[in-house]
Parts: structure tokens; C-alpha cells; sequence
């Protein structure tokens, strides 16, 4: 049985979307694998369990059925940390660990381990992603995100821990590299890791799609309220306008699934928005929705108005900056409802991984 751990040079770098597209075509070559994030910082409650999220997104996308719980064996919820501190347990937390990993493994393949974060993380309740690499005999594959010099650091740095641990690092899978950059960035982060031993598994292209919320990704994040537009919630925001200056001066900026902050007594504003989405004034430019900023509740009729639109029209007693800081801020994770994303994820490891080097290297 062959397995593999993903870990990363930080957080958000694409753990999940590269197991996720790791999974998806593997399945194509072994008709048995598994899944296991041995430690989740972000649970949901699933059966009165608390289960990582990207757990239950590889369980539903990937039909993997290892059983939710083995599949995310410690959740660190809120206060977990300081609990341990004051009552160390590491033997209680390795035997979940291994317990729900040999459950998972069973009559498996292949079984793919996804870490949390940079390869320390852990370290302070004695499970770091390198330490849990090495219980499972497992080699690693590092994901980071695009660029040359900060990438290669991390990843020399990250490498250290591994290499205290006794932890082999299979390669390398650089993400996230703007598609102008993509030659330049390929050929000297391949050459640069080469320098130091480390071989290039993937390097795969920045896509906006992916790092698009949607109006209920955001919704759920952030608590607005919602005022209007119930059809339009899977709506992606592929740009976000904040909408202080004149109607007139706006049209210059509304643009193609753009999300507009602005304060709910600025319905000039609110109404140039709609209009645009409605009439096609500048061509085909479809709003993907309004957040209403300081509490303001606009007029009845503009309500009425966003309702026939079915742009989602949203409202916030928080402050146009607020507002606007928060959803820069937010983490946008794959759902499984998101299926168009999904399709791309898969597509683009295919095209730009060596999933044979992968397997062969294991």
C-alpha cells in the first residue's frame, strides 16, 4: 500500500486543491484509495462530530468512504491548545492518530495525508506535520504558492524540519503562478530547487475562478443580512467595487460579477448597478451583488427593484471599510457544491503535475 503526505509552506497555499486533484486522477489508476487529515483547524459538525472541512469535501467530491471521523481524527477547536498545555497528552493524540490512519488504510492502494499548515504547525501540542509524516512512514510532497526567491526559502526552511524528522521530501509543486509569469517563474524555480536537491513535481497556473466566493460563501462568512436575491446566491465575485463616488463616475467601474460595497443611502449608486445589470448598457455585465454598508436601509422601491434583478442585495451595520476589509480578508475553500471549480482543479493537476513521478517516487 502506497501513501503520501501533502503538506505546505504555509497556509492557503493549495493543500486541499492539489490532494483533491491528486485524488481524482489517481482514481483513474487504483480503485481503492483513502483519505485521512490526520489534524483539522477548521470543523464542521457532522452528526454531532466534529470533522474538518476538507475532509468532508474530499468524502462527498471523490466518494471516498473511510468513515468521517478516521478521516479527521483531532479537531482543534477552541481551547484545545491551552487545554494541552496545561495537561500534555501526546500518547492520546498519536493513538488516534494511527488508529483512525490503519482504518482508513485498509485493503487501500493508495492513502492520501493531508497536513494543516507549514511543517511546524503542531509542534505545540507535539504533532507537528513533520513529526506526523514520520509516523505514518510517509514521504512528503510540499505545495507553495508562485513566485522565486520567498518560495524557495520556505521551502529550504520547511525542509529542515522535515529533515529532522527523518522525513524524505518527494518534491516540490509549485501553485498559484500568474499565467504571465509561468515560463519564467517554471524555469528558474526548477532550476533554483535543483541547486539544492530538491526536484519540481507540478508547477501550476494561477486560475481567478478559484479564489472567487461566492454571495453565499460570503454570506456565511460574514453574517450579512439578506434583503433580496435569493436565485442569485451562487453567484461569483470575481472583483469587489467600493462605491464612494458618483453614479456617473461608477459606470467606469461596474464590471463583470463585481460585488459592490456601499452605504445604504446611496441608492444613485445602487440604482446604476442594477440598471447595468438590467439594461446592458456597457454589454453583458451581470452584478453578482450589493453589500449595503453603516446599517442604511435604502428606500422600498430599490428593495423591490434588486428583487426583480435577483442580484443579491445584502446589508451590513458595519462600515463601507469594514465591509470591504473582511471580504479582502476572507479564506474561499472549495465546497462540493462547487462544481465547475472541481472540474478545473482536476484538469489542471492532470495537465501541469507528474502524477507518474508521483506514484513511481512513493
Amino acid at each position: 500500500m502506497k501513501n503520501i503526505f501533502i503538506a505546505a509552506t504555509q497556509q492557503n497555499d493549495g493543500k486541499t486543491t492539489v490532494s483533491l486533484g491528486l485524488i481524482s486522477n489517481f482514481q483513474k489508476r487504483y480503485k481503492e484509495i483513502g483519505f485521512i487529515k490526520p489534524i483539522g483547524q477548521r470543523y464542521l459538525e457532522e452528526d454531532g462530530l466534529k470533522v474538518d472541512e476538507d475532509s468532508v469535501l474530499i468524502e462527498e467530491v471523490c466518494g471516498i468512504k473511510c468513515g468521517i471521523k478516521d478521516m479527521s481524527p483531532v479537531a482543534v477547536e477552541k481551547g484545545f491548545t491551552e487545554k494541552y498545555i496545561l495537561q500534555p497528552k501526546k500518547e492520546i493524540i498519536t493513538r488516534q492518530i494511527k488508529e483512525s490512519y490503519q482504518r482508513v488504510a485498509k485493503d487501500k492502494d493508495l492513502v492520501v495525508i493531508e497536513g494543516t499548515g507549514h511543517a511546524g504547525v503542531g509542534s505545540v501540542f507535539d504533532h507537528s506535520n513533520a513529526y506526523v509524516a514520520k509516523l505514518l512512514g510517509s514521504k512528503v510532497i510540499l505545495v507553495s504558492s508562485g513566485g522565486i526567491g520567498r518560495p524557495i526559502d520556505e521551502i529550504i526552511l520547511n525542509k529542515a524540519l522535515f529533515d529532522a524528522e527523518g522525513v524524505e521530501l518527494l518534491g516540490v509543486i509549485i501553485n498559484k503562478v500568474i499565467p504571465d509569469k509561468f515560463e519564467r517563474i517554471e524555469k528558474l524555480v526548477k532550476q533554483g530547487l535543483k541547486r539544492k536537491g530538491l526536484g519540481v513535481l507540478g508547477v501550476i497556473p494561477y486560475h481567478p475562478c478559484l479564489s472567487a466566493p461566492t454571495v453565499s460563501q460570503i454570506m456565511e462568512e460574514t453574517g450579512f443580512e439578506l434583503l433580496a436575491g435569493n436565485e442569485g446566491l451562487d453567484n461569483a465575485v470575481m472583483k469587489i467595487i467600493v462605491g464612494a463616488m458618483g453614479p456617473h463616475e461608477a459606470l467606469s467601474y461596474i464590471s463583470d460579477r463585481c460585488l459592490l460595497i456601499t452605504p445604504g443611502d446611496r441608492e444613485d449608486i445602487i440604482m446604476t448597478a442594477l440598471n447595468c445589470h438590467m439594461s446592458q448598457i456597457k454589454g453583458c455585465i451581470k452584478v453578482s451583488g450589493i453589500v449595503l454598508s453603516g446599517g442604511i436601509m435604502p428606500h422600498q422601491s430599490v428593495i423591490n427593484f434588486a428583487k426583480e434583478t435577483n442580484v443579491p442585495l445584502m446589508i451590513s451595520k458595519l462600515d463601507t471599510y469594514k465591509v470591504a476589509s473582511i471580504i479582502h480578508d476572507l479564506t474561499v475553500k472549495i465546497r462540493p457544491s462547487d462544481k465547475d471549480k472541481i472540474a478545473e482543479v482536476v484538469s489542471l493537476v492532470e495537465e501541469h503535475v507528474d502524477l507518474e513521478g508521483i506514484l513511481d517516487g512513493m
